[in-house]
């Protein structure tokens, strides 16, 4: 049928009498190790190592993994013995769009180009009926990597030339994991959420520093993301793993998430390709699908202008290399679960996706709350197919979550004024990003007797025995050149990541320094070129001064040092002691906050020298941020090589992923024996943790 314009008419209500497609659900290859259970989608309880060790030499586990609160009253039963991982498969089963369909990975959103493209990586999937859960692990297939112009080409995932699966083992078995047994995968809560996501954080970036290490090899492709959730989903570390409508226990709005599989693993959003998530209802002609949860990323024609409201577009649809052949989306799968939603009025999960800014092809996504459907229609595309649309609308009452990342983004474009602000830059240029400096909760309008220093001032040389002859890496050190002295002195690994991003805490990290010919951009100096985020100092209601960011910050990431003038501990008695001055830090104690916080000591700082830094009226950024009993920032000592002195500092990192606005804290760390008698602070940082003071 044609309407009066010319164009074509479809009839949403006759196309919704097709019987609809039942479900299909995501399906991990069980390990060849694992023994036969009573249900077949039951995974083996996951047990550890005891909370104390013993750990396996070679590894120091992150700073969340040090401990954690009341293991001791933990129960743990019998391990399910595994003496490999084995062989991994390239992605886990969780994408509802079969090859079958013939449009697996292709859309109106981008035609040739999956969702998981669009987040700078593709991948090998396989689709098994949830029905038939019994059937064996699928065979595994060349590896095709989709291209935007919807054909493929082979590529040959890289090879490892270490055992890269008996690491991770060491890793995984030297975490103290919670107990989680069915129940608690079957339905979560924070605590499981927030210890499954530092889990496969850490495990993604071990793996990340051994692909590294190695030699590049051309047309190899690397997937430390996938491969680590794919260990944990065999493992059985998840939650949530009934899919719901509605609220996803433990999931918090305004959550961050950097991988498509960190949703996976904690029940968010199931299929790490597609942008549906759906499960079937029973009715009374049998079974029909419902929405649970949707990601616009960002690639499909959707309208997310108004931060409450948002217009979605339907999956399928496609365009052949040419460009010549045009497919309309279709009522089935996901875009009938949408339709279905709409007429039952259930609340649909929405997670936003917003550009990386350190990272021009990757995404975050922003999970953005509850939605209801209010109406759907069709469209031409910009393809010249039929693309379906659904308006969808945010619930009121919830926390804001996408819109403080709009405000930000007006703020930083100038396009609206940040209220309260008392200065543009407080660093007055001393620092390449500006730090603004906000106050809206009274009227105080300036620092006093305070001056912006982002470095160390040391009054005399420090004598040590920690001096370096640096490295010759004219180029800049690479992670495979196990050659270069820096690298051997951090254990034969560059600490960080090729993105600059920290795999572990250690004792004692290993920077380069004044002695080494590499460049400034080095991927071992990531703390030394300053501020990499935007900051914003703030009034707090009843804490004094703090610290946030407007931009994301990721687990790991590097964000300060702490500055000021470094003292000697005989001068730090003088001036009333370390605990008398609200701004002297003292790195022998505060660099062992996961003891404090996390009950175990795992990783015990290697401070060449007592190094005592007071920022009262000198300092930067670092001397703002307030303590917390569940900290998001860890400080981690660093020594930049240098052959004339010792050259000392303490950087900060994030502990997980931190959203825009979200106030940066960590743990003041404990007080030495011999100093017990100092007196304790009121802690008012609110933490469900809170032990009620810190030093």
């Amino acid at each position: 049928m044609e309407d009066g314009g010319g164009e074509e008419y479809i009839d949403k209500s006759r196309i919704l009498n097709v019987k609809p497609l039942r479900c299909l659900a995501p399906i991990f290859s069980p390990m060849p190790s694992f023994p036969t259970f009573p249900h077949p989608q039951a995974a083996p309880p996951f047990v550890c190592a005891p909370p104390a060790g013993p750990f396996h030499s070679g590894f120091a586990p992150f700073y969340p993994y040090s401990g954690y609160p009341n293991t001791q009253n933990m129960q743990t039963s019998m391990p399910y013995g595994i003496n490999g991982i084995g062989t991994i498969p390239a992605v886990p089963i969780s994408s509802f769009r079969s090859e079958a369909n013939g449009d697996a990975g292709r859309s109106s959103r981008n035609p040739g180009l999956s969702e998981h493209e669009e987040d700078g990586y593709s991948d090998e999937v396989h689709v098994i009926d949830v029905e038939d859960s019994s059937k064996a692990a699928p065979k595994r297939k060349k590896t095709q990597k989709r291209t935007r112009a919807g054909g493929s080409q082979d590529v040959n995932v890289a090879s490892s030339d270490v055992d890269i699966d008996g690491v991770v083992d060491k890793i995984v078995e030297s975490f103290n994991l919670l107990d989680f047994d069915t129940f608690r995968r079957a339905d979560g809560d924070k605590e499981a959420v927030e210890y499954i996501r530092l889990t496969y954080d850490v495990l993604r970036r071990k793996i990340s520093q051994i692909e590294d290490a190695k030699e590049s090899t051309p047309g190899a492709t690397r997937r430390p993301n996938l491969r680590a959730g794919t260990i944990l989903m065999n493992k059985g570390i998840r939650t949530n793993v009934k899919k719901r409508i509605g609220v996803v226990p433990g999931v918090e709005i305004g959550d961050i998430f950097f991988f498509r599989m960190e949703m996976c693993l904690i029940g968010l959003h199931a299929p790490i390709m597609a942008g549906i998530d759906y499960m079937g209802l029973k009715v009374s002609q049998g079974e029909e699908p419902v929405a649970v949860s949707i990601v616009s990323s960002g690639g499909y024609e959707d309208n997310s202008e108004d931060g409450d409201v948002l217009v979605y577009s339907g999956q399928g649809g496609n365009v052949n290399n040419k460009g010549m052949e045009i497919t309309d989306q279709k009522l089935e799968r996901g875009n009938l679960a949408l339709e279905k939603s709409l007429h039952r009025g259930n609340e649909v999960r929405v997670i936003r996706g917003v550009k990386d800014i350190s990272n021009p092809t990757g995404k975050i996504y922003v999970y953005d709350g509850l939605y209801k459907i209010q109406d759907s229609w069709v469209d031409k595309g910009k393809s010249g197919c039929n693309v379906f649309k659904y308006k969808l609308v945010r619930l009121s009452g919830q926390p804001e979550a996408y819109t403080v990342w709009k405000s930000v983004q007006q703020w930083k474009d100038g396009s609206a004024a940040r209220v309260g602000l008392v200065l543009q830059d407080l660093t007055f240029g001393a620092e390449s990003i500006p730090v603004s400096l906000v106050n809206d909760v009274d009227d105080e309008k300036g620092l006093a007797n305070f001056t912006y220093y982002p470095g160390l001032r040391y009054l005399k040389p420090v004598n040590s025995n920690e001096y370096s002859t640096g490295c010759d890496c004219h180029g800049g050190c690479i992670a495979s050149n196990s050659n270069c002295p820096c690298i051997q002195r951090n254990g034969g690994y560059l600490p960080y990541t090729a993105n600059g991003v920290l795999v572990s805490q250690k004792a004692l990290i290993h920077e380069c320094g004044s002695s080494c010919m590499c460049p400034p951009n080095c991927k071992n100096r990531v703390c030394q070129s300053g501020l990499k985020v935007r900051l914003e100092v703030f009034k707090t209601k009843d804490k004094g001064w703090g610290l946030r960011s407007w931009d994301p910050i990721r687990s790991g990431a590097f964000i300060c040092e702490y500055a000021g003038e470094v003292i000697d501990i005989s001068r730090a008695e003088e001036l009333g002691g370390v605990n008398d001055d609200d701004y002297i830090f003292d790195a022998n104690r505060s660099c062992q906050s996961g003891e404090c916080i996390l009950g175990v000591s795992n990783v015990t700082p290697k401070i060449p020298f007592p190094l005592v830094i007071r920022a009262k009226h000198s300092g930067n950024v670092a001397r703002f941020m307030n303590h917390s009993c569940s900290p998001n920032v860890f400080c981690q000592p660093v020594l930049r090589e240098n052959s004339k002195e010792c050259d000392l500092h303490v950087a900060f990192y994030a502990y997980r992923h931190i959203p825009p606005m979200t106030e940066l804290t960590y743990s003041y760390g404990i007080v030495p024996p011999d100093r017990a008698h100092q007196r304790r602070k009121k802690c008012l940082c609110g933490s469900a943790k809170c032990v009620g003071y810190f030093y």
